[in-house]
This record gives structure tokens, C-alpha cells and sequence, in this order.
């Protein structure tokens, strides 16, 4: 039992430490400040539409109703080829890939069977007609034959 004294003052040191500490920490620990959480956006389910083409699906484009396709040239460099088209009745003009067909409406593609517009940044499908035949590919160099050529 002669060490009880010392054992006892030993486990008050440890307690006089630990109460030292603690309010050490309180008195010199600045505050801690409410942290808000930062507000969750929520999202939109995307549409199954979207990831339809990913898995086989075809997808339809908006048809446009007041362009006509009478017939396409369909060249081996995309940017060359060539589309017929009559806008709102008017007579056909032949117009470019990338062109604009109307003020805001862009021809995008030309296609075998069909060219597509971009009128506003949507795209739109225009069928060719039934009974016109799709001109086949062909190599067009974008070069004009001069005059002593065409003879």
C-alpha cells in the first residue's frame, strides 16, 4: 500500500491533463460556422428517345412540308454534293451542301434518297419522291470544263 498515494496522484495528474486540454481547446477553438448545403439541382430523366439509335432504333427526323426534293447529286466528297430543291412553290434551284436554302434554313446532308435541313438548328427529313430514280455516286471535282471542253 505504499504506493497507493502514488498511483493516486498519478491518475489525478492524467485527469488535471485531460481537464486542461479540453478547456484549452474550447477557450482557444474558434466557433465552428453553419455550413448550408449547397442545393440540389434536379435533373430530367433523359429521354429513351435519345439512346434509342444506340441500340438499333431509327430515328425519324421532323418532315419538312413546304420543300420539295426533285432529285439529288450525290458526290464522292460529302461537301460537293448537290440537291434540287423548291422552297414554298418557288421554281427548283440546285443548291450545295452547306448552303442555305432560306433565310435561317441550311441544306446539312445529302443522301441517296433523302437531303436533310437544319431550319433553326432542327433537323428535317425531305423523302425523295416515288418514282424518281437516286442518282448513283459519282466523282465531281467541283472544276468547271472551260469553254474549248464543252465543244
Amino acid at each position: 500500500m505504499k504506493r497507493l498515494p502514488l498511483i493516486a496522484s498519478f491518475i489525478l495528474f492524467i485527469a488535471l491533463c485531460v481537464s486542461v486540454a479540453y478547456w484549452s481547446m474550447q477557450l482557444f477553438m474558434p466557433k465552428a460556422r453553419p455550413v448550408m448545403e449547397p442545393a440540389r439541382e434536379i435533373q430530367a430523366a433523359p429521354s429513351l428517345d435519345a439512346a434509342s439509335s444506340l441500340f438499333g432504333n431509327r430515328v425519324e427526323a421532323a418532315a419538312a412540308s413546304n420543300y420539295q426534293l426533285n432529285g439529288v447529286f450525290v458526290a464522292i466528297n460529302p461537301v460537293e454534293s448537290v440537291a434540287i430543291l423548291s422552297a414554298n412553290g418557288k421554281p427548283a434551284q440546285a443548291i450545295i451542301t452547306h448552303a442555305e436554302v432560306a433565310p435561317g434554313v441550311v441544306l446539312k446532308e445529302v443522301n441517296r434518297r433523302y437531303v436533310l435541313l437544319s431550319e433553326g438548328g432542327v433537323i428535317k427529313r425531305i423523302e425523295l419522291p416515288e418514282g424518281v430514280d437516286p442518282q448513283m455516286k459519282m466523282g465531281f471535282s467541283g472544276k468547271i470544263p472551260g469553254p474549248d471542253k464543252l465543244q
